[in-house]
C-alpha cells in the first residue's frame, strides 16, 4: 500500500481513504495559499477621481482638473470690470437649450445669448440661475471681458464640458 502525503492510498471501502487523501491534500493546499497572502488585506477603497473647474479671468479660460493634474483648458469670455463673481462655488444645475428670460428668447433659438448649454454656479441668494457656464451666440467675444458676470463659451466646448461636469463640481474663479 502506497502513501500520499502520510495518508494511506486504499481503494478498498468504495475509496473512502482516497477522498480522505484528496480532502487532506485540498486542504494542505488552501491553508499554504492563505499563508502566502498578505498578512492584512487592504480594506481602503480605491481613490475618486475628483474633478475640479478653475476660471482665470485674468486669462479667460476655464480649465478642468482631474486630481489635481490639468486636463483640458478653454477660452472663455467673463464679466466686465468686476460683474463676474470670484471664489469658490459648485455647479447647481444643468440646461439644454436654456430660455433667455430677459427678452423671451426660446432655448435652441439663434438668437439665443447663452447658446446651447447652462450650467448655474451656485453662487449664494441667486438659485445657481444668476450666474453662469454658458454658450454663446456671439463666439467672437470669447477672450474678453464682455458679459454680465456669465462665463461664455463656444458652443461645442459648453456642450463637451455639460457631457463630462456632473452637478455639484466645484468651480474656483480667480
Amino acid at each position: 500500500m502506497g502513501k500520499l502525503w502520510g495518508a494511506p492510498l486504499q481503494a478498498q471501502g468504495g475509496g473512502t481513504a482516497i477522498r480522505k487523501s484528496f480532502f487532506a491534500l485540498a486542504a494542505w493546499l488552501m491553508l499554504a495559499y492563505a499563508l502566502s497572502a498578505p498578512a492584512v488585506a487592504s480594506t481602503a477603497a480605491p481613490a475618486e477621481e475628483q474633478v475640479t473647474l478653475v476660471v482665470s479671468k485674468k486669462r479667460h479660460t476655464l480649465t478642468v482638473y482631474v486630481n489635481e493634474t490639468p486636463v483640458r483648458t478653454f477660452r472663455v469670455a467673463t464679466g466686465k470690470g468686476n460683474l463676474t463673481p470670484e471664489g469658490e462655488f459648485t455647479i447647481a444645475n444643468k440646461i439644454v437649450n436654456p430660455w433667455y428670460l430677459p427678452k423671451k428668447i426660446p432655448g435652441g433659438d439663434k438668437r439665443n445669448p447663452f447658446g446651447t448649454r447652462w450650467l448655474g454656479l451656485a453662487v449664494p441668494n441667486t438659485g445657481g440661475y444668476r450666474y453662469g457656464i454658458h454658450g454663446t451666440n456671439r463666439p467672437h467675444s470669447i477672450g474678453y471681458s464682455v458679459s454680465s458676470g456669465c462665463i461664455r463659451m463656444r458652443n461645442p466646448d459648453v456642450e463637451w464640458l455639460y457631457r463630462h461636469i456632473p452637478v455639484g463640481t466645484p468651480v474656483t474663479i480667480q
